[in-house]
């Protein structure tokens, strides 16, 4: 099943959530170990890599947005949840959406103010520059603290749900269709 359903996420949304969250993880690694790089040629390495995926969840992030507002729509909420956690639920998905964009944002504004990008992709004799000269350089480096704490707060709830409340949340999260009493993840 390509479309949600009320008690599951459908296939495309389920493949859009997973690739986004290796993806994530990866761009935070890889732009926490640039931020910390010592030398110019590791850290243009690791920028080499860190862009061309920032471009990948930007297009991912902007597919889901368009998924969920024409397409799909999302399952009804868990059963039994109180409306706080309802209320915060759809907070969190929604500041995931701003971070994301922000850090593109921030990302591309980066790239744009210090001339990085022959540097980065191995322009002979370009020098990489300091990125702590350029202001988006603060929003981006606070902007992936930020998004480390709302992935772990997303992870935490997810698990709340799945183990303490025994709601099999994450099941709704995968692939196939099977009954939520019959099979336990």
């Amino acid at each position: 099943m390509l479309k949600s359903r009320p008690d599951r996420h459908g296939a495309i949304a389920v493949s859009i959530h997973w690739l986004s969250a290796v993806l994530i993880l990866a761009l935070l690694g890889s732009g926490f170990r640039a931020a910390n790089a010592m030398d110019a040629v590791t850290k243009a390495g690791l920028l080499r890599f860190h862009i061309p995926v920032a471009i990948v969840v930007l297009l991912l992030t902007a597919l889901r947005i368009v998924w969920w507002w024409r397409f799909d729509r999302k399952p009804a909420p868990v059963q039994a949840s109180p409306r706080w956690q309802e209320r915060l639920a759809g907070f969190v998905h929604v500041a995931f959406y701003i971070f994301i964009l922000g850090m593109v944002a921030s990302g591309i504004g980066m790239m744009i103010l210090s001339g990085a990008a022959p540097a980065v992709f191995g322009a002979a004799g370009a020098t990489l520059p300091d990125f702590t000269a350029y202001p988006p350089r603060g929003p981006h480096g606070f902007g992936a603290f930020l998004l480390v704490g709302l992935l772990v707060f997303h992870a935490s709830a997810a698990l709340y749900h799945q183990f303490v409340r025994g709601d099999h949340l994450l099941r709704r999260m995968w692939y196939g269709g099977c009954d939520p009493a019959a099979v336990d993840v």
